[in-house]
C-alpha cells in the first residue's frame, strides 16, 4: 500500500484533491428549487426525473423546469432520518408502469411498488427502524434487473451480523419482493456486516459499489460482493480479519458521511453529508479505484442524492432543511452539473 498526494492507495483514509470552497469547477445549474428536504432521485423512460421529499411523504416530478406532485406516499413517519427515502423506477417501466420506495413506517422500515395515480403497495416489511437513526434507505435496480436495497442497523449492530436480520444488509430481489433465486443466503439478504447503506451504484461493468456511513471515525466506499461480510460492529474501515470484506476506501466523517452514489463517464459520484461535497471517484479498468477529487466544497452545503441523467449530466440535491444543515436561499435545490 503506498502514499499517494496524500492518498493512503487501498482500503484506507483519503485526503483528497480537493476543489476550493465556494468556487464551481464546472458548470452547474439548479434544476428545482426550495424543495424540502429531497432525498433520492429517479429517472423515468420520458427524461423527467422523481424526487422523493423525506419529511413531506411527497414523490415530485421534474421536467422542463416544473416541479409538480406525483404522489404521497401514506403510512410514512418521518422521524430522525427516518421517512420517505430511496426511490427506483422498474427497468420495465414502458410496460410495467411501476415504481417503487423505500419508506419509514410506524413499525418497520419497509419496500412499496406503485404506479402513479395508484396506491402503494407493500411489496417487503419488516427490516428493522431506527427510532432516530440508522435506516438505510439505497433503493436501486441493478443492471440484472433486480432490486437492491441498502438498510441500516436500526442503531443495534447485533443486527448487521444477524443473518435472520433484514437489518444492516443489502437486499436484493424480484419486482415482487421476492428473495433474487440465486442469492447467497437463499433469502433477501445479499451481503451483510453493514452499518448504514444509502448509496448503491453499478459501473459500466456491472461491479457493484455501496457508499457507508460510519460511526465516529471512518465512513466507506465499498465493492460488493455476494454473500460478502463487511465487518460492522466488529470494524469500522478495515481490519485485519480474514472473515470480513475491506472497504475500498475510506473517510473521516468529516470529510464524507456518505449518502447518495452514482456512477457517470468512468467516475462514481458520492454526496457527502457533513463533508458538504461530492466526491468524484475515479474507476479503473479492473475494478480498482483512483484517487478522489472534492468538487463544490463549502459550496452548496449538505449533500444527499446523486444520480446520472439520461441527457449525460450528473445531478444532486442538497439536504440543509433537514435540521443538521444550514439553510441558503433556494434551498433545497435540486442541480444538474457537467463535472
Amino acid at each position: 500500500m503506498g502514499l499517494r498526494n496524500g492518498l493512503v492507495i487501498g482500503a484506507a483514509l483519503v485526503t483528497a484533491l480537493s476543489s476550493a470552497p465556494g468556487v464551481a469547477t464546472a458548470a452547474e445549474r439548479d434544476v428545482a428549487t426550495n424543495v424540502v428536504v429531497p432525498w433520492d432521485i429517479a429517472f423515468l423512460p420520458d427524461r423527467s426525473a422523481l424526487v422523493t421529499e423525506r419529511m413531506s411523504a411527497r414523490v415530485l416530478s421534474i421536467k422542463d423546469g416544473v416541479t409538480r406532485e406525483v404522489a404521497r406516499i401514506p403510512g410514512v413517519t418521518p422521524a430522525g432520518e427516518g421517512g420517505l427515502l430511496g426511490i427506483a423506477v422498474s427497468p420495465n417501466y414502458a410496460t410495467d408502469r411501476y415504481v417503487f420506495v423505500y419508506y419509514t413506517s410506524p413499525s418497520d422500515n419497509r419496500i412499496a411498488r406503485f404506479r402513479i395515480g395508484e396506491a402503494p403497495q407493500p411489496i417487503v416489511t419488516g427490516i428493522p427502524r431506527g427510532q432516530q437513526i440508522h435506516n438505510g434507505g439505497g433503493l436501486s435496480f441493478g443492471p440484472d434487473g433486480l432490486l437492491y436495497a441498502g438498510t441500516g442497523d436500526a442503531g443495534n449492530g447485533s443486527n448487521a451480523q444477524n443473518p435472520n436480520s433484514l437489518g444492516g444488509k443489502i437486499l436484493r430481489m424480484t419486482p415482487e419482493g421476492r428473495p433474487a433465486p440465486n442469492n447467497p443466503t437463499g433469502s433477501l439478504v445479499y451481503t451483510l456486516g453493514h452499518r448504514n447503506v444509502q448509496g448503491l451504484a453499478w459501473d459500466g461493468q456491472g461491479r457493484m459499489f455501496a457508499a457507508e456511513l460510519g460511526q465516529s471515525r471512518l465512513d466507506e466506499l465499498n465493492r460488493i460482493q455476494p454473500g460478502g461480510n463487511y465487518g460492522w460492529p466488529n470494524c469500522e474501515g478495515p481490519c485485519n480479519d480474514p472473515r470480513f470484506v475491506n472497504p475500498l476506501l475510506t473517510w473521516s466523517t468529516a470529510q464524507a458521511s456518505p449518502s447518495g452514489l452514482a456512477f457517470r463517464n468512468g467516475n462514481l459520484y458520492m454526496a457527502a453529508l457533513r463533508g458538504a461535497r461530492l466526491w468524484k471517484i475515479p474507476v479503473n479498468a479492473n475494478g480498482s479505484v483512483g484517487q478522489p477529487q472534492a468538487l463544490f466544497s463549502g459550496r452548496y452545503g449538505r449533500l444527499r442524492a446523486a444520480a446520472a441523467a439520461p441527457d449525460g449530466t450528473l445531478w444532486f440535491s442538497t439536504s440543509n432543511r433537514d435540521g443538521r444543515g444550514t439553510p441558503n436561499p433556494g434551498d433545497d435545490r435540486i442541480v444538474s452539473t457537467t463535472s
